[in-house]
C-alpha cells in the first residue's frame, strides 16, 4: 500500500504528520496521550507545537458565567 500511495505522490511522512498536528488542535493533551498511547509530556510538546493549547480553552471557559 505504501508502495502504491508514493507513486500517486502521497509522502507518508508528511501525511502522518499533519493528521498529528490536526489531531492536536481538535483534542486536549490527555485525549490524545490515551488515545495514541503516547507519554502525557510528548502529547503537551505536540499541542504547544500546532498551538492547540487547550490550558487557555479550559481556563476561559472556567470564567464563563452561567447563562440564566
Amino acid at each position: 500500500m505504501g508502495q502504491r500511495l508514493r507513486k500517486l505522490g502521497i509522502r507518508l511522512a508528511e501525511a502522518r504528520s499533519t493528521a498529528l498536528f490536526q489531531l492536536t488542535t481538535e483534542l486536549p493533551a490527555a485525549v490524545l496521550a490515551r488515545t495514541l498511547g503516547i507519554d502525557i509530556t510528548i502529547a503537551v510538546k505536540w499541542q504547544r507545537a500546532a498551538a492547540g493549547d487547550w490550558g487557555a480553552y479550559a481556563a476561559e471557559i472556567s470564567r464563563r458565567t452561567r447563562a440564566s
